[in-house]
């Protein structure tokens, strides 16, 4: 019992101590996105004042000066604050991905190139103009105001600035209000109802205002939600983030079809080639020697039956060449009795002693049983050769839709991808199912591979067994 409370003490203080840190993290982040909006929200305001100001001077005789004074503050502010347009939203989706994990991609339209004609004028893709920099700041307006991307860019240029103060007012006011009403408990006569006592009013007002400090500490991470939210809401609302993820997805599934049929293609030449160079050499070596056989029947029989013998054990030879060659295709074990069978009799013929635990409800798809087949059958190869292993552990089972298949050893470790073809060729045949393969391999062992593929098993049964070899 006592063990059990120290454990739950200890979690509930792990807990809290998360808690904490992620509090203090989140309003160190805000005091961050504050300083960040200071100057794209100072400078354009600056700039335009600053301008409007000199224009105003320069025209105080003159009728239109105000006016002219308000168009260029407003040229300027616009001009300077699209400067940082671009700015703070990469740094927005920076930091959104660097604090959170949250990706923003974005995506722009491509802008026509300013093409001249015969007569000089420059074409916009949209409209002429006599001058290339008035036609390419057309262009720009023009291409800016219709690109999506750059819209929602603009649209938080404007809303950064409002959300900022929003979020990090509240937290900001409860610890500068926590923090006076505290500090300012000595010199400040204060009663609490009956308690007039200026020792225990003082010590009340200090735990109050700690408290209204620990409440703006302790709402920090929520404001950060609200603002992740609110930037995704803004930054990516026509769902480029969603589309991103499938052009990804396209570009895995078409390198991973590239690879299948890579594969196949030299599958197919692999058994071409050990049909031509064994059992179809064999065979025809045997038809010469039955036409020799016929015509020494009368004339020497001692040699013909010599001849037959002969033809006979290369009969055998070309038998067992073709059942070897169709055990490389597909193991007759695996396509009779299912993956746990297959994988014991490969234990039984590993150099290594294996252990094999297997938990499926039924069997999986053929395509899927023969790439966890072939897989398991490189990774015992790669452990007798490489590891340095006295043992290996293989346990496969399927939960919840996938099928995860777990190969340890005792060895040195240090497996690597990138140091063979063996686990490269792996990753490739289950990224065919859209299947994964994790490595735990540290100096000195042991080393854990794991598979997973995606499949549906078509029984309920259960068949849960255990082997050694």
């Amino acid at each position: 019992m006592a063990a059990v409370s120290r454990t739950s003490g200890s979690a509930v203080r792990a807990q809290t101590e998360a808690a904490i840190a992620s509090s203090v993290r989140a309003l160190g982040r805000l005091a961050l996105l504050v300083v960040g909006a200071v100057p794209a929200t100072v400078m354009p305001i600056f700039a335009a004042l600053f301008s409007g100001a000199a224009v105003a001077s320069a025209l105080e005789y003159y009728y239109p000066g105000t006016l002219m004074a308000v168009l260029a503050a407003s040229a300027t502010g616009l001009t300077v604050a699209g400067l940082f347009v671009r700015r703070v939203a990469r740094r927005t989706r920076s930091r959104l991905e660097r604090w959170y994990g949250v990706r923003l991609p974005v995506e722009y339209s491509p802008r026509p190139a300013l093409e001249a004609d015969e007569r000089g004028h420059w074409w916009t893709g949209y409209s002429y103009h006599r001058s290339q920099t008035v036609a390419r700041l057309s262009q720009l307006l023009h291409w800016g105001a219709r690109d999506g991307a750059t819209r929602s860019e603009v649209l938080w240029m404007l809303v950064n600035p409002v959300v900022v103060v929003a979020l990090a007012g509240p937290p900001a006011a409860l610890l500068a209000g926590g923090a006076a009403y505290a500090l300012s408990a000595p010199v400040d006569y204060r009663t609490y109802g009956v308690i007039d006592s200026g020792a225990v009013a003082i010590l009340l007002s200090v735990v109050l205002g700690l408290a209204l400090m620990a409440l703006g500490v302790m709402i920090a991470p929520f404001a950060m939600r609200a603002y992740v939210e609110l930037a995704r809401r803004v930054l990516d609302r026509d769902g480029r983030a969603s589309h991103a993820q499938l052009t990804r997805r396209v570009a895995e599934l078409t390198e991973t079809r590239a690879d299948a049929v890579g594969d196949q293609a030299a599958e197919l030449r692999r058994i071409e080639r050990d049909l031509h160079d064994g059992a179809q050499a064999r065979l025809v070596a045997i038809g010469m020697t039955l036409g020799t056989i016929e015509h020494l029947m009368d004339s020497d029989p001692t040699a013909a039956r010599e001849l037959l013998s002969e033809a006979r054990q290369s009969s055998a030879r070309a038998l067992q060449e073709l059942r070897d060659l169709v055990r490389g295709i597909h193991p007759p074990v695996l396509a009779e009795r299912g993956l746990g069978d297959a994988v014991r009799a490969l234990a039984l013929d590993s150099a290594l002693p294996t252990e094999v635990c297997v938990s499926l409800p039924d069997r999986p798809a053929a395509p899927v049983e023969a790439a966890a087949y072939f897989s398991i059958c490189e990774l015992l190869a790669n452990a007798a050769k490489h590891s340095g292993a006295e043992q290996v552990w293989v346990d496969i089972l399927h939960r919840a839709g996938t099928l995860r298949i777990t190969v340890t050893d005792d060895g040195v470790g240090v497996a690597d991808p990138t140091r063979g073809t063996g686990l490269r060729g792996i990753e490739r045949r289950l990224g065919t199912f859209d299947g994964v393969l994790a490595i735990d391999s540290t100096s000195g062992g042991p080393t854990t591979i794991t598979l997973e593929l995606p499949c549906e098993l078509s029984s309920p049964r259960i068949s849960t067994s255990f082997a050694k070899a």
